[in-house]
């Protein structure tokens, strides 16, 4: 991975220490009719000044970002739903696209502020709402008799929570996508549906893998050689059927034989499959179990590694299957256990970052509340690879003339490390603010002086 080089005044504009004078200053900037910096807009806990500021702000481009911005509030990014820019509305709408941290759950906009968003005049604002997967299921639920029929589709999400009537009179909607969407979340109880759908090109995969299948279905779609992938998934299969299935020819058939849910562990491990090192773990009914302890811990004690990875990546793991996958010997379950569940052991979290430096994943197992700290500056300050000497400033007994050390580091990840440390001497901070690679982390550094803020706000061109 290539080290993140970035300005001075992008540092500047993501410091926590920045004061609000300064911030104000900065968020003002029209950047050239880009709008300040996108880290300004970004940032946690804005100032009502700075929000404010914000929702005024000229260019377009600004209120975007705010609007996409996964640390605003839901009451802060609301008050752009009536902003004169469509593609304001429709980004308030969508709502964020990344939060900082994937574990953060992003709290829907008030129902009301929905409405609103719904009855907006332009399509894609309306349509961005509906494709938004923030959305409280209040609000989801109140769509299913709305006028449009893309707001019906929307409310299918909670189908499994809508009365009888209601799902009754979605199947028999005037709009043939309602109806075939509803069919799709119905078939799988109703073979008849599921039968339906067979025949339409654009529904049979769907309802090949989740629908309720006839005898006869079943058997002319083996017959027929096609989707089997498909079919070998689908719950309803026929246990004959299944075992013609486990000895396909294709490998990719007899893997999605193995996954099936009511096979036991030694049928499983009697079908020669093959697992990519690294596949996620992307199976259906242990997804749907996510938080059933007795679904997670038939695919944690699994022999099979997908099984292993699936529950891995279950935030509610009981301790016991915690300790039990944290010492698999599968990386990918060890990496779903660094990135998903609050409790990871912090060996699994170092070995983690250990294997895969540099990466998103072990950006996530660093920013885990579990990842240790103490005594990281003994045990890496001197190690060979600039991978594990990063780790050495997240050390608080780590002193200023270690941090300076490391900000000369000959590996560049280290050396930005160093560089954001406010232990970093004022000198070297200082004189890290002028090298291109060390910029931006000089800049975000809380020790930089206020006046040397406004030095980099000054060369920018950043309006006083």
């Amino acid at each position: 991975m290539v080290a993140f080089y970035s300005s001075a005044l992008d540092g500047v504009a993501a410091n926590p220490a920045l004061p609000t004078a300064l911030l104000l200053r900065l968020i003002a900037f029209d950047g050239g009719g880009e709008g300040p910096p996108f880290q300004a807009l970004h940032r946690p806990g804005l100032p009502e000044r700075a929000v404010a500021a914000v929702l005024a702000h000229p260019v377009p481009n600004a209120r975007v970002q705010f609007a996409r911005s996964g640390q605003a509030e839901p009451g802060q990014r609301a008050r752009l739903a009536a902003d004169a820019s469509p593609e304001v509305r429709a980004t308030v709408a969508y709502g964020p696209e990344w939060t900082h941290d994937p574990r953060k759950k992003v709290r829907p906009l008030p129902d009301a502020v929905c409405t609103r968003l719904l009855e907006d005049s332009e399509l894609s604002v309306r349509s961005a709402l509906l494709d938004s997967p923030h959305l409280a299921p209040s609000f989801l639920g109140s769509l299913v008799r709305h006028p449009d029929p893309a707001a019906r589709r929307a409310a299918l999400h909670l189908w499994d929570e809508l009365p009888t009537d209601t799902r009754t009179a979605l199947l028999d909607d005037p709009d043939p996508e309602v109806r075939r969407s509803a069919a799709l979340r119905a078939c799988t109880h109703d073979a008849r549906l599921t039968a339906v759908l067979l025949r339409d090109p654009t529904t049979l995969p769907q309802a090949l893998r989740r629908g309720l299948l006839g005898r006869a279905d079943a058997e002319r779609l083996l017959a027929e050689g096609v989707h089997l992938a498909g079919l070998a998934r689908n719950p309803s299969l026929p246990a004959d059927l299944v075992d013609l299935l486990a000895v396909d020819p294709d490998d990719g058939v007899r893997l999605a034989v193995s996954l099936r849910p009511e096979l036991t562990e030694a049928r499983r491990a009697a079908i020669d499959f093959t697992v990519a090192p690294r596949a996620r773990g992307d199976v259906d009914w242990v997804a749907a179990g996510i938080a059933d302890q007795e679904v997670l811990r038939r695919a944690a004690t699994s022999a099979h590694p997908l099984l292993r990875r699936a529950a891995a990546r279950s935030p509610l793991l009981s301790p016991d299957l915690l300790r039990l996958l944290a010492e698999d010997t599968d990386d990918v379950v060890r990496t779903h256990l660094a990135v998903h569940h609050p409790d990871t052991p912090e060996h699994v979290l170092m070995s983690v970052y250990a294997r895969l430096g540099g990466t998103f994943s072990a950006w996530m197992a660093t920013g885990h509340p579990r990842f240790p700290r103490e005594g990281l500056a003994a045990r890496f300050a001197d190690h060979p690879d600039g991978t594990y000497r990063q780790l050495a400033v997240r050390d608080p007994a780590a002193g200023p003339g270690l941090i300076e050390r490391l900000s000369h580091d000959p590996d560049t990840w280290t050396r930005q490390a160093a560089a954001v440390d406010p232990r970093l001497p004022l000198p070297r901070l200082l004189e890290a603010l002028t090298l291109s690679e060390l910029a931006y982390s000089a800049g975000a550094n809380p020790a930089l002086p206020p006046g040397e803020m406004a030095l980099v706000m000054d060369e920018a061109g950043v309006p006083a």
